[in-house]
């Protein structure tokens, strides 16, 4: 790969580690613990600092901030990092803070996300692959996010808030409880109001499947007994593996309230 492009005007502070191939725009600053990885592309007034790694083919745009310490009164300043996967898409104004000793140290973005303008990633937070994070939404420290998760603009996760695989969370949303895969959430308050239906049609999720799973949504919402006792009995009930996933979500976490249809 040919050798990076950096303006005249970017600042790259001695122990920075560039890949080949990147292209660093006017006035940007790479603070000395970053690691950038191949044929990134930082547009102009972007800032990366801290202990920061980020995968090949990322593309970040002008006035983001990536790497800053927590927002969180209780950082004293200890060593904690952030990674981000490849061809990530980081747009204007986004930011994304590193991790705190007490949380693991580790804030982390995986493959192919795209971050809209003003989104805020914080501390601890954990991002799978292939999320879409809507213009001006927010993730409070500590969330994880699955793979394939859609977060619509203008909305607020919660802190410690879990949202399993495949879901979507509509614009304008406060999402404080956790969301089962596949799961649509909107409303103010976050209602669980049924399945991701579009997208799971988008990935090829076959008839069968679906079909399962509104089986399983409806022993959710309507079912007797508590809601692990439903979704345990969800599974016994099915060879779905998109319901195995559901189950496993529930019931892999104890003491943890999960946001259930119809409420708030």
């Amino acid at each position: 790969m040919s050798e990076s492009n950096i303006h005249s005007s970017a600042v790259i502070e001695p122990g920075a580690q560039i890949g080949a191939g990147c292209t660093i725009g006017p006035f940007c600053h790479i603070g000395p613990n970053v690691v950038l990885g191949e044929g990134c592309v930082l547009k102009s007034h972007v800032v990366v600092t801290g202990e920061t790694v980020i995968g090949a083919g990322g593309t970040i745009f002008s006035f983001a901030c990536i790497g800053e310490v927590p927002q969180d009164l209780k950082f004293q300043g200890e060593k904690t990092r952030l990674e981000i996967g490849a061809r990530a898409r980081i747009r204007e104004h986004v930011t994304i803070n590193t991790g705190t000793a007490g949380g693991g140290a580790l804030t982390s973005v995986g493959d192919d996300c795209l971050l809209m303008a003003g989104c805020h990633v914080a501390h601890d937070v954990r991002v799978g692959n292939r999320v879409i994070i809507v213009n001006n939404a927010a993730l409070a420290g500590h969330c994880v996010l699955e793979d394939d998760v859609i977060i619509g603009g203008l909305s607020g996760v919660h802190q410690y808030v879990r949202i399993g695989r495949g879901a979507i969370i509509g614009a304008v949303t406060m999402v404080t409880n956790d969301v089962i895969p596949y799961g649509l959430v909107q409303a103010p308050r976050g209602v669980l109001d049924g399945l991701n239906l579009v997208g799971l049609k988008r990935r090829g999720v076959g008839r069968d499947d679906i079909t399962a799973l509104r089986a399983a949504f409806q022993m959710l919402a309507q079912g007797e007994g508590t809601f692990q006792e439903r979704a345990r009995r969800m599974g016994d009930e099915s060879d779905s593996k998109y319901v195995a996933q559901i189950v496993e979500f529930v019931t892999g976490v104890s003491d943890r309230s999960f946001l259930t249809p119809g409420q708030g």
